[in-house]
């Protein structure tokens, strides 16, 4: 068999380099070699960190007697969703449409045009064999049925897929999807909905954005209950910090146990802006701790950062979920003595019975513990573990997930005033601009410092530019700014929807051709690429005045407005854009050097205004239009609170900035609607 997938960028291909299963990368040749032989594709989608689809590999692709039909009867094709999420997002919708539900991995047969006809997930090994022969057989004896088919799917995804009418979130819009929200809440355990529990990352953002906004104090309980429900239980690492996929319970406790860099960028910036907020010691400690876990476990040899910690830990050629992170009373007392063991049992919630499998126990923190002593405790036991057999990493770079982690780094890193997490942050940016692009195009993902083929999609361009501006407003350089600039310029230009309707595609239009355009307006546990550039474009356009871009980012949230009024627990990431339009633009320029300028700058980074834009540095630095024609005052720094570019008068004390930005903020969002560049009110 050919070896096709060991030289992959994808360390999920790479997985399945040694199967007896003759995989094909995606591509024209595997679909060219299909219609040669006259054969079904099999197309198999999953990523490095799932469970599932290691338990189907173990079972069914690293089984000869499945590869000898399969190869018989099939060209089969790996894809590492991650890689090439436009691929998963049209087979996800066949699957969905076929089955009512999705998942990883994903199992779909496909014509050699590309049209899918059976589509599934995870199949056990006996009932997998049973599928392969009957569509072995359909395809032998049922040819025309099985095209017609696919050509229907084919149809029902493009119609699926298509531009909804476009409905701007107004005041009363944006109310009502709070309204739902609440509806919707645990109010016992934090969250929404019921078992499985995933972080609702860009809600908390939305939920905040709206408490600044409005002062509506039930948004900000909404927050404050699901990020302690969260920080308390075991979807949080006690000791290493960092947030687990999700909970298969509805109270937080048991974990799916893989730690992915989306996750943990997001809900490092929700628990940032929480702290601006409230103060909250909780939401401190996580950040600090989440940072350290994303620096420590997750940063690249090159400066980026890899995309998760496998859910499993392989022991014996045996993959065990787990077996790293869970704990029973006798081996807490093992590494702690009898006294602190017992009671660390007691802090952490571990019981003989257990609460997770075989007796064994995540641990939960439902109080803080005397910290003198359990710093020492925690470093003990952080310690045990690392001696423990540990997961795999993913270790692939994705531009868009980098991109998240830059905007965390950075925004943290000047609201805690850390500058090593600004610097680790601007050493990501540089390796995202060095590394991936390519002739001036974006490309997904690179490995070891090596760029992938995969383009960038949508959300890479999107989740890129928010990281630069947040990275720009972080350090006041304006070579951030332009990066961003130039790559939305590249998006408006490719990826928008020209109909009328507004919105972005998830692919570009000189992308390859796949048998629909996908384009989904829905944020999942990451934002979708239509919310990502929407929030971009609205953080741009207030640190520049550019109309034009603006203008496309109003488009965009109305592009998704139908969908968040319908569902607004899957539209988080547009609401919170939509939120930052209905309050702004809202600048604050901070002119001028020294301790003064720089609590200037700390007092109008910790304002919780939903949507402001923060930048500090010399009058009319070169590069930085929100510093332009903004002089010192009588030699002293002064702050500028502007909206639209229009500004009140400089003031040069943080009483003064913050009565001002009180002022800005409760005012009505259209005095700088007719804005359209700089200028001195």
């Amino acid at each position: 068999m050919a070896d096709r997938l060991r030289n992959a960028t994808s360390p999920y291909l790479r997985q399945h380099a040694d199967n007896p299963v003759d995989w094909w990368q995606w591509g024209e040749d595997a679909f060219a070699e299909a219609r040669r032989r006259d054969v079904p594709v099999l197309l198999s989608v999953g990523y490095a960190a799932c469970h599932w689809c290691h338990v189907m590999a173990h079972e069914s692709f690293e089984d000869d007697d499945v590869a000898a039909v399969v190869n018989a009867s099939f060209v089969p094709i790996k894809v590492d969703r991650e890689e090439r999420p436009d691929v998963d997002a049209v087979y996800m919708a066949a699957t969905q449409a076929m089955t009512g539900q999705g998942g990883w991995p994903m199992t779909a047969f496909l014509t050699p045009e590309g049209e899918a006809f059976h589509c599934g997930t995870y199949f056990p090994r006996e009932h997998f064999l049973g599928v392969l022969g009957a569509v072995r057989d359909a395809w032998a004896d049922g040819r025309d049925a099985v095209v017609q088919h696919g050509a229907a799917v084919t149809e029902a995804i493009a119609r699926t897929t298509g531009p909804l009418p476009g409905a701007p979130l107004d005041d009363t819009a944006l109310a009502e999807a709070v309204a739902v929200l609440a509806r919707d809440a645990d109010r016992a355990d934090g969250g929404f909905g019921g078992a499985p529990k995933f972080p609702p990352s860009m809600t908390l953002e939305h939920l905040l954005r709206h408490h600044a906004r409005t002062g509506d104090a039930g948004a900000l309980a909404l927050v404050e209950r699901t990020c302690e429900a969260m920080a308390r239980g075991g979807i949080y690492d006690q000791l290493a910090g960092g947030f687990a996929r999700y909970s298969v319970d509805a109270r937080w406790v048991v974990p799916h146990f893989e730690k992915m860099l989306y996750d943990n960028a997001q809900l490092l910036r929700v628990y940032a802006h929480l702290w601006r907020t409230t103060g909250s010691p909780l939401a401190e400690r996580v950040v600090r701790e989440t940072t350290e876990f994303l620096l420590r476990d997750l940063r690249t040899a090159e400066g980026g950062f890899a995309s998760a910690l496998d859910a499993d830990t392989v022991v014996d050629g045996r993959s065990v979920e787990g077996l790293t992170y869970a704990w029973t009373p006798d081996q807490l007392r093992q590494v702690l003595g009898d006294d602190d063991g017992a009671r660390a049992a007691e802090v952490l919630a571990v019981t003989e019975a257990g609460t997770f499998e075989g007796g064994t126990s995540t641990l939960q923190l439902p109080r803080d513990p005397d910290p003198a002593w359990w710093g020492p405790v925690r470093a003990r036991l952080l310690a045990a573990r690392a001696a423990r057999p540990q997961p795999a990493r993913d270790d692939k770079v994705v531009t868009a997930w980098n991109g998240l982690a830059v905007a965390a780094l950075a925004d943290a890193g000047a609201l805690f005033e850390e500058p090593t997490w600004v610097d680790a942050a601007r050493a990501c940016a540089e390796l995202l601009l060095d590394r991936h692009v390519v002739d001036g195009r974006l490309r997904r993902a690179s490995r070891d410092g090596v760029v992938g083929a995969p383009a960038g999609v949508a959300a890479d361009h999107g989740d890129l530019a928010e990281g630069l501006l947040a990275l720009h407003q972080a350090t006041g350089e304006p070579r951030w700014l332009a990066a961003a600039g130039e790559i939305l310029d590249v998006a408006l230009e490719r990826f928008a929807d020209t109909s009328g309707q507004g919105g972005f595609y998830d692919v570009a239009d000189d992308a390859e051709r796949l048998v629909v355009r996908p384009r989904d307006p829905s944020d999942g546990p990451e934002p979708s690429g239509q919310s990502a550039l929407a929030a971009a474009l609205v953080t741009y356009s207030a640190l520049t005045g550019s109309p034009r871009h603006r203008r496309a980012a109003e488009q965009a949230v109305a592009a998704s407005g139908v969908l968040a009024r319908q569902a607004p627990r899957f539209t988080g990431w547009a609401l919170a854009a939509a939120e930052a339009l209905a309050a702004g633009p809202l600048q604050v320029a901070v002119v001028g050097t020294g301790p003064d300028a720089a609590e200037l700058a700390r007092s109008a980074r910790r304002s919780p205004a939903a949507g402001a834009v923060v930048v500090h540095g010399s009058p009319d630095a070169p590069g930085v239009p929100l510093l332009a024609d903004r002089p010192v005052v009588d030699g002293a720094p002064a702050a500028y609170v502007c909206r639209g570019f229009v500004c009140d008068r400089p003031v040069t004390t943080t009483a003064e900035l913050a009565a001002a930005l009180r002022v800005a903020a409760s005012e009505p969002s259209s005095r700088s609607a007719s804005a359209s560049g700089p200028s001195e009110a």
